[in-house]
Formats: structure tokens, C-alpha cells, sequence
């Protein structure tokens, strides 16, 4: 199948552009680790999984790179304040390479928890120096570049006819200090900086040599477009990233890229992804509402759960995360392994086998179609459901559904086989005790804890007792 993404450069739902049996290269913007990565930021990564699954099922050749940034990301997202690892190193009593380090671990622990593959490439910022130092001098020479004495080398975007084209900016109608920091010696007010210099009394940790000061470091910008190229050429397929890296770090990449090749476009399919809300509001913490995958799971969640939850709102939705909403994915999933532990244990019934042949592949067909559909995982998910009930052998719809899972990632297989090891398989079809198990798991998540107690007497009192299990808790008879 071909697949279709919405495209940010053409505003169009557009085939990707794959030419024959042609690796298609992927690069997604990582982190910046100076902090612990929250849900918010994991239901991005969760996404560009299901976007390299979708291609490595259709049979494409995959390469996925990721940077990690571990310098010149300042605190402005612009040009000036302090850089994020340095300030954040500093806070903890900690170096900046630690600091980076115990964060980048972290990251990918929780991507593996969530059942993310790991990036074909993975490439630091700080170890791709001699790249980025090399385009930046290349700018200079060509003239795309110029040096602010004690600020450091700006790209002139005047040179660059495209420049905005991506975000829609109307750059003439821009006043300087609106999107990005105000600096004295701009000669125009989008111009950014490709390579900075250390101020007097900064004692930066990461600074090197460049010709235009002894301590100097990269811009954030540059980093991207170094590791891209070296990795995936001067151009490739697909570029992925949140909605806040489109007017200025995705923007200023592309002028970067496209003035040092002279080749256009740097990328083909720009693909980003929208914020995710928490009870109705932006995470921040003041108000104490950003969350991390422990946070999850210290309230009896599990990640595959918070997976189900990422899937039923499509990625270019604004998704708005509750408690009550991750119980009723949890509680989804809890019946799919159900469904499938009893479909692994059931003897196959008499039907035609081409009836079922049929049956399968259309199914099948419907569940890739969404998929390939500008990664249409909400549908994707009611196919799925379409297959637990459909008039085919459970054999068939065990095998098929978890084929599918190498698309979802859910890690079905896994779970059915723990699932059936541990635990006495007995599916509750009660729907008052089931009702008073969810009630239970959002007040446990919400830390109402005389609450979770007093609903799980009336489950004793129903005669059902609570288990905890590999995909959550469960009810079973005592």
C-alpha cells in the first residue's frame, strides 16, 4: 500500500514520495536532555513508532535517525539566554555531560517501556561537531552567513527566497523580537544564529574552537541538519517533530540545509505532531500536572495502556489526557488480551476456507488502509474490534490480530502468554463489579485512597477480589 501523510510544506495529504525498493530515511528531532521526559513528549515518540511500523509492514526499507541535543539549545528557543543542559546541569550540582546523559538514559528506558523501536542512528550533538562547524563555515563563505562581534556567526535569511515557506510566515510583516530574540547587529529581524560565542562570565562546560572565537558552540539549528545529511543524504523522505519546531527550528533547518546543498527540497514529507493537554490544560509545574511514565505506573497503569490511550486520538489532534480516560484504555486492554487469551485456547470451528480467506484479507485490507491514511489510528483501532468479532475462526482472528500488532505495537504476544501463565483466565462479564473496578482504578489515581478502599469491600461483597497482573488489575471469584 502507499502511504499518505499530512504534509506541512504542501498543506495536502500527499503520497510519500518512495522511489522502488529505496530506503526511506526518517529523521525525527529527539530531545533535549536536560530534563525527565513526560507523557506529553512520549505520545510524540509513540507516534513516529507507528509511522516506521506502518512502512516496515508495507514492505519499505526503513532508517530511522534521531539526534540527542546535549548543547546549544538556549532557554529562548531563540537565540540568547542560557543553554538548557548548562543551566539544568548546574541546578543539580551535576557536570552537563552527566546531566545529558542520565537524561538521554531515561528517555530511551521509557521509549522501550512504551514499546518504541530504537532509532536505527542515534547521534549527540556534542559528537557531531566537526559536521556542524564545517556547514557553518561554508554558510560564511557563501555569503549566507555573517559574524555579530561578541554574539556570533547569524544566517542572513534575506538570502534565502523560501525562507518561512514551511510556517506560512509573512516575513516582511515581522517585527524583530516577535518570534525570535531582538539582537543588536541583526540585519533582519528572522535572522539566526548558526554558530554562538561565550560571553565574558558564562564558563560554559561545552565550548570549542571555531574562527570566530576560542570558546564558541553550535547554534541549535545546525545540529539537525549536520546529523540529517551525514546520515540520511542531502535529501530525504520523511522529517518528523512537535508543532512548536515549526516557525523557527524546522524553519531555520531547512535554510540551512537548502543554502549549503543548493539542493531543494532538504526534506519531502514534513510530518508534526499536536500538543497533548492534561485535564484540560498545558502542562506546566506550577501546576503540577506534568506526568512521567512512572507517575503511570505508580497508579496501577500500565504502559501498554497509556499506548492504547496515544492511539485513539490521531496525531495531528490536540489530545486531552485524564485519569478517567487512561482507565477506560487500560480496561480496553485488559479485554483485548482477554479476548485473545481465549481465542489462543479455543479448538477451531468448521468454515470454508475461502470464505475465511476472504473474511481475513478484507479485514486485514481495512486495518491497513487506516493505517496508511495519514496514520489513522483511531479507525485502525475499530478495525481491530471489527476483527474480535467477526465471523471467522478464533484462530484466524488470533493470528490476524496479532500480525497486526507488529503495526500497533501493543505487545499483545507478550502479554497473552504472561497473561495465561500467571493468571486463572476467567472473563468477568459483571457489569456492576466491572463498573465498581474502574471506579476504583480513578480513585487510585487520584489518590483517593478511602475511596479505592471502600470500592473494593463492595467488590468482596459482590464476591469478586482484586489481582494485579502483567496488563493491569483484574477481577476474579473468590
Amino acid at each position: 500500500m502507499t502511504v499518505q501523510l499530512y504534509n506541512t510544506l504542501s498543506r495536502k495529504i500527499e503520497p510519500v514520495p518512495i522511489h522502488g525498493d529505496a530506503e526511506v530515511g526518517i529523521y525525527a528531532c529527539g530531545i533535549t536532555a536536560y530534563d525527565y521526559a513526560h507523557i506529553g513528549n512520549l505520545r510524540r515518540y509513540v507516534m513516529d513508532d507507528i509511522l516506521v511500523r506502518v512502512l516496515r509492514y508495507d514492505g519499505y526499507k526503513v532508517k530511522l535517525v534521531q539526534n540527542v541535543t546535549d548543547v546549544g539549545h538556549l532557554t529562548s528557543d531563540g537565540d540568547e539566554g542560557e543553554d538548557k543542559l548548562e543551566k539544568g546541569a548546574r541546578a543539580l550540582g551535576e557536570s552537563v555531560f552527566t546531566t545529558a546523559r542520565k537524561f538521554e538514559d531515561y528517555f530511551y528506558q521509557a521509549n522501550e517501556k512504551m514499546g518504541n523501536l530504537r532509532p536505527d542512528v542515534v547521534v549527540r550533538a556534542s559528537d557531531c561537531i566537526e559536521q556542524q562547524l564545517a556547514i557553518a563555515i561554508d554558510l560564511e563563505k557563501k555569503g549566507f552567513a555573517y559574524l555579530i562581534p561578541g554574539e556570533g556567526l547569524y544566517f542572513d535569511t534575506s538570502k534565502s527566497p523560501d525562507y518561512g515557506e514551511l510556517a506560512g510566515l509573512q516575513v516582511d510583516k515581522l517585527k524583530e523580537g516577535a518570534r525570535i530574540d531582538k539582537i543588536a547587529g541583526k540585519r533582519n529581524p528572522t535572522d539566526f544564529a548558526v554558530w554562538k560565542l561565550e560571553k565574558p562570565g558564562e564558563n560554559r562546560q561545552m565550548v570549542w574552537p571555531s574562527p570566530w572565537g576560542e570558546r564558541s558552540f553550535p547554534g541549535w539549528h545546525l545540529e539537525c541538519v549536520a546529523i540529517a545529511i551525514n546520515n540520511l543524504g542531502e535529501q530525504f523522505e520523511i522529517h518528523t517533530g512537535g508543532i512548536d519546531h515549526i516557525p523557527v527550528h524546522h524553519t531555520n533547518e531547512i535554510a540551512q540545509a537548502q543554502a549549503h546543498t543548493g539542493k531543494k527540497p532538504f526534506v519531502q514529507t514534513w510530518v508534526h505532531h499536536n500538543f497533548m493537554l492534561v485535564d484540560g490544560q498545558k502542562m506546566s509545574k506550577s501546576l503540577g500536572n506534568i506526568y512521567r511514565l512512572e507517575d503511570i505506573e505508580a497508579k496501577g497503569f500500565s504502559p501498554m495502556a497509556l499506548r492504547y490511550l496515544f492511539l485513539t486520538t490521531h496525531y495531528q489532534s490536540e489530545m486531552n489526557f485524564t485519569w478517567d480516560a487512561l482507565a477506560a484504555a487500560q480496561k480496553a486492554y485488559r479485554h483485548l488480551i482477554m479476548d485473545l487469551a481465549r481465542l489462543s485456547q479455543e479448538k477451531p470451528a468448521s468454515m470454508a476456507e475461502e470464505e475465511k480467506i476472504n473474511r481475513s484479507e478484507k479485514l486485514r485490507e481495512q486495518f491497513l488502509a487506516a493505517a496508511n491514511n495519514n496514520l489513522n489510528m483511531p479507525q485502525a483501532l475499530a478495525i481491530l474490534n471489527e476483527i474480535r468479532k467477526a465471523t471467522l475462526e478464533d484462530s484466524e482472528r488470533y493470528d490476524l490480530i496479532l500480525e497486526l500488532d507488529n503495526v500497533l505495537g501493543l505487545q499483545l504476544r507478550q502479554n497473552v502468554a504472561k497473561f495465561l501463565q500467571t493468571e486463572i483466565y476467567e472473563e468477568i462479564t459483571d457489569p456492576a463489579a466491572e463498573k465498581l473496578l474502574q471506579e476504583r482504578e480513578t480513585a487510585r489515581a487520584q489518590k483517593d485512597f478511602a475511596r479505592a478502599d471502600q470500592l473494593r469491600l463492595q467488590l468482596a461483597e459482590l464476591g469478586y477480589q482484586i489481582q494485579d497482573t502483567a496488563i493491569g488489575v483484574k477481577l476474579v471469584r473468590k
